[in-house]
């Protein structure tokens, strides 16, 4: 047999001989060979209860179509860990069960969960359970406020998403299911007197077109239907934030970060539809190229048509308008405007929205 040991110890020298030739040559291109260093991913904190902790499957949902969505740069972030959804996705979340909003705010919980996971981004489900302990809009609110400036001192550009809470309607309280009708009323105008354009909170509404019957299996907590919905309902919000980019992220803007607001405003209606105008306003200080505007038309009704913008829809009724490129570039202080036609239900109210802008790159 040839002795390979023998073989091995006679190539040392030689490649050694080979390393020390080729050393001045590799050290040469070194400096231009090196890799950039990899930006940091976006982190994002998900926020609230047991409807977003225990086990909170609708955050899994959302993981792998943010993913899908080629949203690969993000990190969710939290003090627990991953309770158990048969999905693969990063599980890390902030969802205490049985926690109330009033009492982390009140007991000062936040600021040392968010210097341990230190979030770009929070999404923030919170208030189930001071709903059903009766506790009034107006101190509920009064948390929020306080957990918002909270995160702004762990980082001074967060961005917010705020849900309208899902419905409840438990056989134990009679009384949850307006409650949750009454305190989401109040949400849009809290965001809007809180909202910055350094950190922006945006309203996500999650009650519309979720149903307790078939989309929870208690009546407060989602089953798997009612985890497709949440999902569908954080992921044009958040994705709009990941293609805006936040400070520090991957694309992310810096100070002069460019912002933009939407509002709703119903033209005409009749019986089985409406007509309606959306205006979007550049709120930066610098002109933008673009925008989106997702739109969640109330009591179930969808738009059928848009002008001046282009639509697209989810399965939902989740619309989204992105500029017809004509009007995409607006100057600070500057707005634009699309209209709308929407069919609706026989059964449902005045015509009504929530919609959230983001800024875009040209159409």
């Amino acid at each position: 047999m040839r002795d390979t040991r023998l073989l091995r110890l006679r190539t040392l020298p030689l490649l050694g001989l080979l390393a020390t030739l080729l050393l001045p040559l590799g050290a040469g291109l070194a400096p231009s060979a090196a890799a950039a260093p990899a930006a940091a991913p976006v982190r994002i904190m998900p926020l609230g209860d047991s409807i977003t902790g225990s086990p909170g499957c609708w955050r899994a949902v959302l993981w792998n179509r943010l993913l899908a969505a080629g949203h690969t740069d993000i990190d969710f972030v939290g003090t627990l860990p991953e309770q158990g959804c048969g999905l693969e996705h990063d599980g890390d979340n902030e969802g205490h069960g049985g926690e109330l909003v009033t009492n982390v705010a009140d007991q000062d919980l936040l600021p040392a969960r968010l210097a341990a996971t230190r979030p770009d981004i929070v999404v923030m489900h919170f208030g189930t359970n001071d709903v059903w302990s009766g506790i009034s809009p107006d101190r509920i609110l009064a948390a929020y406020t306080e957990l918002v400036a909270q995160m702004r001192a762990s980082n001074p550009g967060m961005r917010i998403l705020v849900a309208r809470l899902i419905p409840m309607n438990p056989a134990s309280c009679a009384a949850c299911a307006q409650r949750v009708v009454d305190f989401n009323a109040r949400i849009p105008g809290w965001a809007a007197a809180t909202s910055t354009s350094r950190s922006p909170v945006t309203v996500v509404d999650q009650w519309t077109g979720f149903d307790t019957a078939t989309d929870t299996y208690d009546g407060v907590h989602p089953n798997a239907a009612g985890d497709e919905k949440i999902a569908a309902r954080w992921f044009p919000a958040l994705a709009a934030l990941l293609e805006q980019g936040v400070p520090g992220g991957p694309g992310g803007p810096g100070d002069g970060d460019l912002t933009c607001t939407a509002s709703f405003r119903a033209v005409s209606g009749w019986q089985g539809g409406y007509q309606a105008e959306v205006t979007v306003r550049n709120t930066s200080a610098a002109p933008v190229e673009g925008w989106r505007v997702t739109l969640v038309p109330a009591d179930g009704a969808r738009v059928a048509q848009v002008w001046n913008g282009t639509l697209t829809t989810a399965a939902d009724g989740t619309a989204t308008v992105t500029d017809a490129g004509w009007n995409g570039a607006l100057a600070p202080g500057g707005s634009a405007s699309f209209g709308l036609i929407a069919t609706t239900p026989a059964t449902s109210g005045a015509p009504a929205a929530t919609v959230d802008c983001a800024v875009t790159a040209s159409s």
